[in-house]
């Protein structure tokens, strides 16, 4: 998904790790949103990596201690006062404890202790150093005035052990900046649910009845909601593989397990959060009708003829369900037909008791699993034509009139 970072300037500190080459695919990250990129080195960072590299990619003079200029704004005092955030990817055990410490004995750490807008830190370093305790100490310490930390991960490290420590992935750190970038007070911390995908009604241990939902409307929709800061619950059938690692999820196949889990994560968001209204986006396509009665194993085509009669019986009705809950719920409905499908779309506004519609107009199936989508917002009193765009966008517009709509309700 193509995150919108237009008109934002990101600084992006460089230390001595092995991992300073991710450094650069990461500000290809930033330049692709639409951002402006700076970047300081240090001197340990250089021996991996050289300045050139990332001028070549950023079209912007690398600040480091040979480059300093007091006759130009390169220079530790004035690089940073054009600058939405820090980023410093990635940061060593060394320089995490400068930082915590005020120590600045180097360009970077001198350019850091004078920046006062937001800093984000991604430690990069070997499981010993990454988990000694005055590391860990430092780390606390940071997070406790506020800075951002992009955990480490484990995997095989650079020195052959196997442990946590290694750079979090570039995704993880362009979208944890996108979301210091992008967050806003209404949604920070706010809980919310997001449903997608199509569920799956088991006919036998093989096969299923569904539709052709993808989900991408709903990964889009919590993707958008992590980026304004909020605590977001994804409960989905379908893969969510393009969405920040850190949203919370939950994987379903049936109506009935999406019942459940939207029914408990609603539960458990209202009790956390009961001074601020709680959201649910249901965007999953849920199935009507599921099989009566499934079979178990594997049913035979020699067993079943040249016809097979399913008998269906009609699932629950999920929006009812959760609707009495006290939360604020915005349904999705696509529609084919161009005459009466908005006045359907509506219809549910009153028939399942719930504050808002996302209305989608389908030309056929071949409409599922676009990366663009055309949504109508409709409530009680109005509609709004929120045109045609990415999904992503389109999440952002969402959120937008669901602001409005709460705060008017």
């Amino acid at each position: 998904m193509q995150v919108n970072l237009s008109n934002k300037t990101i600084l992006l500190g460089v230390t001595g790790s092995i991992s300073a080459y991710k450094a650069c695919d990461l500000a290809r990250l930033f330049i692709k949103a639409g951002a402006s990129v700076h970047v300081i080195m240090s001197a340990s960072a250089e021996r991996f990596i050289s300045a050139l590299t990332f001028e070549a990619l950023t079209r912007n003079t690398v600040l480091t201690e040979n480059s300093e200029s007091w006759a130009s704004t390169l220079n530790h005092i004035d690089i940073g006062k054009t600058c939405d955030v820090f980023v410093l990817a990635p940061a060593t055990a060394n320089s995490i404890n400068k930082i915590n410490h005020g120590i600045a004995d180097n360009i970077l750490l001198q350019t850091l202790l004078a920046y006062t807008k937001p800093l984000l830190i991604a430690p990069a370093a070997n499981t010993n150093m990454i988990e000694d305790s005055t590391t860990l100490d430092s780390l606390r310490a940071l997070k406790a005035k506020g800075i951002s930390i992009v955990n480490s991960q484990s995997k095989l490290l650079a020195c052959g052990d196997i442990g946590n420590g290694a750079l979090a992935t570039v995704e993880e750190v362009f979208y944890a900046t996108a979301k210091v970038l992008l967050s806003e007070e209404y949604w920070n911390n706010r809980e919310v649910i997001v449903t997608g995908g199509g569920t799956r009604e088991k006919i036998d241990e093989v096969r299923y009845v569904s539709n052709f939902s993808s989900g991408k409307m709903a990964n889009a929709l919590a993707t958008a909601l992590y980026l304004k800061g909020a605590k977001v619950h994804l409960i989905s059938t379908k893969a969510h593989d393009d969405i920040p690692l850190t949203i919370n999820t939950t994987d379903v196949n049936s109506a009935e397990e999406l019942k459940e889990a939207t029914i408990t994560a609603l539960q458990t968001s209202l009790e956390l959060q009961k001074e601020r209204k709680v959201f649910l986006f249901m965007a999953a396509a849920v199935a009507d009708f599921t099989p009566k009665s499934p079979k178990r194993g594997k049913t035979k085509k020699v067993n079943i003829g040249t016809k097979w009669n399913i008998e269906m019986q009609q699932t629950d009705d999920i929006l009812k369900a959760v609707n009495q809950l006290g939360q604020i719920t915005i349904g999705f409905k696509a529609e084919m037909d161009k005459k009466n499908g908005f006045s359907n779309a509506k219809s549910l506004i009153e028939n399942k008791n719930i504050d808002g519609v996302c209305y989608n107009l389908l030309a056929n199936s071949s409409s599922f699993g676009t990366t663009n989508n055309s949504i109508t917002f409709i409530t009680k009193d109005k509609s709004i034509d929120l045109g045609t765009a990415s999904k992503l966008d389109l999440s952002f517009k969402i959120l937008t009139e669901s602001q409005k709509l709460a705060i008017n309700n």
